[in-house]
């Protein structure tokens, strides 16, 4: 078990999005990535002018982060992780300027070892709020608004590994006009 899928409840934590002209080419496009990166339907998606008013297809925000139970619990693991890895950091710090001899911290050891470990795990939860975020996610969708607002079409991939994202990478440049990916 690596940190990431001990932190991120979502299979796929990359978003590659990549601009086109026309829907031909989009839809080229996400026919072409199921079969080079053998994506489900679900991993691929195609979006355009229409999914902005809603009327067509599932939602815009659902094509952009399609699973919403996943960001439940990159929102909780985030937070119960970096609060209990921020609290102990908190403990250990008091405890080492107790093992150096501050007086501060001598003076009412109980008092200074609460007072670290609840800022300590405050300062933890920001961390979580801050990675529950995912700004590198905001980039690829406001790229992905950007230009269905002007007309063009969009094909939003979610790769689950790193041979997926290369693959997906390596495509998209071929094809796509603008290709842009979180991290």
């Amino acid at each position: 078990m690596t940190l990431k899928t001990v932190i991120f409840g979502e299979r796929s934590l990359t978003k590659i999005a990549a601009v086109f002209e026309s829907r031909a080419s989009a839809e080229t496009a996400v026919l072409r990535l199921r079969q080079v990166a053998g994506m489900s339907e679900s991993q691929v998606e195609l979006v355009g002018p229409s999914d902005m008013r809603g009327v067509v297809e599932a939602p815009l925000s659902r094509k952009l982060e399609p699973e919403s139970l996943g960001i439940w619990h990159t929102l909780i693991r985030t937070h119960v992780v970096t609060g209990a890895v921020g609290a102990l950091a908190g403990g250990l710090l008091s405890l080492g300027l107790m093992l150096a001899g501050n007086p501060a911290i001598l003076s009412s050891p109980l008092l200074s070892l609460g007072v670290m470990v609840f800022f300590g795990g405050i300062f933890g939860l920001l961390v979580g709020g801050l990675l529950s975020l995912r700004p590198d996610h905001y980039r690829v969708m406001a790229a992905v608004r950007k230009a269905i607002k002007r007309g063009r079409w969009a094909v939003v991939s979610h790769p689950v590994n790193h041979d997926q994202t290369l693959l997906i990478m390596n495509e998209l440049h071929k094809r796509g006009e603008h290709v842009v990916r979180s991290f």
